[in-house]
């Protein structure tokens, strides 16, 4: 009798364990799933309806209103986020953007079409060999990459005016919600740099 009951017990203590391993299971694995959607959000591209905040510096991961793009002034570096629930894109660099104010008159009709009150926005990866598109020329109003010194307008659709880039930096329409500048659709034209031979690494992430 008593060695059946501490048989009894033993089975007891053994179902006991494998339910709370498969517990601690479950709760170890809810937070990788969660981490893993976190990642997968932020390299996707921009979405419509993310609003642009600042790529770096102090004000990192704040939301750029038409009010802090002054107008003719450098471009902005931003990545776009996701608002519900607050998450920047900036799992890759694919989503780093540059944003600029420009004058009505300097602005073509494709470019007014994707623009909120004057503000453009474009991929900030040159379509040459991937650099970070971070100069500006204030008197022509054009981007320029430093590193093969391509240019490009951003009142013309970003179209090449100098160097050897091979196309336009894609472009990315804005709207204007609540103040804030918000994606409206999915990149224009081709986001990244041109393959230099068949077996060029893929495009920097």
């Amino acid at each position: 009798m008593a060695e059946r009951r501490e048989t009894a017990v033993a089975h007891r203590n053994t179902q006991r364990r494998r339910v709370l391993k498969a517990c601690c299971g479950l709760a170890l694995c809810a937070p990788a799933a969660a981490r893993g959607d976190e990642t997968e959000d932020a390299a996707a591209p921009p979405q419509p309806g993310d609003a642009l905040v600042f790529a770096y510096g102090d004000r990192a991961g704040q939301v750029i209103a038409p009010a802090d793009v002054a107008l003719g002034a450098k471009q902005i570096l931003a990545y776009p986020m996701q608002r519900e629930p607050r998450r920047v894109r900036d799992g890759t660099r694919l989503n780093q953007l540059i944003v600029v104010r420009l004058p009505p008159e300097k602005l073509g009709d494709d470019t007014r079409a994707r623009a909120a009150d004057g503000v453009v926005a474009y991929s900030g990866v040159c379509t040459h060999t991937g650099c970070d598109v971070t100069d500006w020329y204030g008197d022509v109003l054009r981007f320029k990459c430093p590193c093969h010194e391509s240019e490009f307008d951003p009142g013309d659709g970003a179209r090449v005016v100098g160097g050897p880039a091979p196309l336009p930096l894609a472009a990315l329409p804005l709207k204007l919600v609540d103040g804030a500048l918000v994606v409206a659709g999915s990149f224009e034209g081709r986001v990244g740099f041109q393959a230099l031979d068949p077996f060029s690494a893929a495009p920097p992430q």
